[in-house]
């Protein structure tokens, strides 16, 4: 099992800044999922910053969560 969000923060150009369980800090870019299904709600800059961690992940405040498996793997 990959590891958990423990925290996160919306900076700048649509990217997380994410901490992770095990202490791992990296940046995961949202912008390649702006054009597709619910993710594109998240052109809204202020939705956008209204990133939380929550359970593991990151959700917005309209319900929307990201798998942290992808969080993990995908960010730098």
């Amino acid at each position: 099992m990959n590891p958990r969000v423990k925290s996160v923060k919306a900076i700048q150009n649509y990217l997380l800044e994410i901490v992770f369980n095990n202490d791992e800090k990296k940046k995961f870019d949202i912008k390649p999922y702006l054009n597709f299904g619910i993710f594109k709600e998240l052109k809204d800059y202020k939705l956008f910053q209204t990133a939380t961690a929550k359970l593991g992940t990151v959700s917005w405040e309209n319900g929307l969560d990201i798998c942290p498996d992808t969080l993990y793997l995908e960010s730098e």
